[in-house]
């Protein structure tokens, strides 16, 4: 049984790091599961539980800030709300004609789209557009950073 753990976990880990591409997988909290699993599997030895505590606030955290990463992003570089909405249309529907790479070309074409609609002209919508694809570069690189921890720790006690 324990061994099937451990595999499961390392399934989870390895999903959750997919999940870091693929906003349809819930990254952070797979990579989280992994360690729950690992632990299970080994009687709750590996890991302390202010660490896994502190594990699951991170994942939780992660996630939040998933969401919140490129609206900050777009509000920096000046876009408006309708330029928010619609390139998390674009986001949701570039993830499904082309994943992965099509979430950021998504999101970046709708806050393009939705700027100009709001009546930004070109520079200034290319601008709030630009804000939209940091922001979740950067919400993409937390997701990495974490589940790449996990991922680590996962190894490093697994054996």
């Amino acid at each position: 049984m324990a061994i099937a753990l451990i595999i499961l976990g390392l399934l989870c880990a390895l999903m959750g790091l997919v999940g870091c591409i693929l906003p349809i997988i819930p990254g952070p909290p797979l990579s989280f599961l992994a360690l729950i699993l690992l632990s299970l599997a080994k009687h709750w030895e590996p890991f302390s539980p202010t660490f896994l505590i502190i594990m699951g606030g991170l994942a939780v955290l992660v996630t939040i800030l998933e969401y919140v990463v490129p609206v900050v992003g777009a509000r920096r570089y000046g876009a408006s709300k309708r330029g928010v909405w619609i390139s998390m249309i674009g986001m949701l529907i570039g993830v499904l004609f082309f994943p992965p790479w099509g979430m950021l070309v998504g999101a970046f074409l709708g806050a393009l789209v939705g700027e100009m609609l709001a009546g930004k002209q070109g520079r200034q919508s290319l601008r709030a557009a630009w804000g939209v694809f940091v922001g979740n570069v950067v919400g993409i690189g937390f997701k990495f950073a974490y589940c790449g921890a996990i991922i680590f720790f996962y190894v490093k006690e697994m054996f």
